[in-house]
């Protein structure tokens, strides 16, 4: 493989997925003329676009996803002339042809308006550079076939928020407009509640604590994201954490997100000294702590071996149902791969406490 290539693509990625939840990104956009007598913006908005219908219009707008002149209006808002209209979602405006492929779905829950799946880890959550296939998107496509969001071929189609490639977890997607209208401004407006299982590097200080700091681009690995404690670059990012389980020189920690920027725990945990077990690309794929005893060596290499990714599952997921306006919960515990390592950690510390081997720092 061609280094420089894969960099590129690798670095694009990581740029698709610093955009995404960070902000609005405009997918149309108009002018009114001068001319324009006053008309709903509904009606409006369905004269002048190709190709959609008035009630997804209705369904954008009632989202706040329909601004004039900067400001969120409702379907009745009446235009004017020389208004500027957009329409904004929260995830970048993307084409790429989606191929149906009939790939298993790991399915908790799902109902007329969102389904819910356990992603493996080393599954790409939608196609992009050097990952045109075998995705979440290409498997949920072929599975909603028969849904109209689903037959548009859009890269994002009912994607409302996303996780690593080599993370496991809960998602929610969308099965119609509605619904993923509604589910995309939660996750904007930081309204859902996101609740991570992490394997780290280190025994925390502190049973829980909260670390705060802008995230952006490391001015130094552009493959990398970075925390800016002063906030001069990137943006604002708060991850609470509570240690779940103390296992001699890992911790096992529960960490909930209060926003959603690229790698955020991966990024965090590192900036405070915890980078999480076996991330390659921020650090913990050494071994950070322990003995210098050969065995001890082998035990970690092991553990690598058994989750060769970094120690991280989305655990569980809360949110307003977008047609019920309930509150429902979903959850899935840790995978096998990262419940063997901590398993075998457990088993280490029963063996160091009982004198089988000498500590050393």
């Amino acid at each position: 493989m061609n280094t420089d290539n894969r960099t590129e693509r690798e670095e694009d990625g990581l740029r698709e997925d610093e955009s995404q939840q960070d902000e609005l990104f405009e997918h149309y956009s108009v002018t009114v003329d001068r001319g324009q007598a006053m008309l709903r913006i509904d009606k409006f908005l369905t004269n002048r676009m190709e190709g959609i219908s008035r009630n997804r219009i209705q369904t954008a707008a009632d989202a706040g996803n329909i601004l004039v002149n900067g400001t969120a209006v409702k379907p009745s808002y009446k235009v004017k002339p020389a208004d500027r209209i957009q329409i904004v979602m929260p995830y970048p405006l993307r084409e790429l042809e989606i191929i149906p492929e009939n790939i298993p779905l790991d399915i908790l829950y799902e109902d007329d308006d969102l389904i819910i799946v356990d992603k493996p880890a080393g599954m790409v959550v939608h196609p992009g550079h050097g990952n045109y296939s075998g995705t979440l998107v290409n498997a949920l496509t072929y599975h909603l076939k028969d849904l109209p969001l689903f037959q548009s071929g859009d890269m994002r189609a009912g994607l409302v928020h996303r996780i690593d490639k080599n993370t496991s977890g809960i998602l929610v997607v969308a099965k119609n407009e509605r619904a993923h209208a509604r589910l995309a401004r939660q996750f904007f407006d930081h309204t859902i509640d996101r609740v991570y299982h992490a394997l780290v590097w280190g025994n925390m200080e502190q049973e829980e604590g909260t670390i705060e700091g802008h995230i952006g681009r490391s001015l130094r690995d552009r493959l990398k994201m970075a925390v800016f404690p002063d906030g001069e670059n990137g943006k604002h990012a708060v991850t609470h954490y509570r240690v779940l389980e103390r296992l001699g020189y890992v911790n096992l920690v529960e960490c909930r997100l209060e926003t959603g920027r690229t790698h955020q725990i991966r990024v965090h945990m590192e900036h405070i000294g915890h980078p999480l077990f076996n991330d390659e690309r921020y650090g913990g794929d050494r071994i950070l702590k322990g003995t210098t005893f050969s065995k001890y060596r082998q035990f970690v290499e092991n553990c690598f071996r058994i989750m060769p990714r970094h120690g991280l599952h989305a655990r569980s997921l809360g949110f307003v149902h977008p047609t019920t306006g309930r509150r429902v919960h979903f959850e899935r515990d840790m995978p096998q791969d990262m419940a063997s390592v901590v398993e075998r950690w457990r088993n280490y510390v029963a063996g160091r406490t009982a004198g089988d081997e000498a500590e050393s720092e």
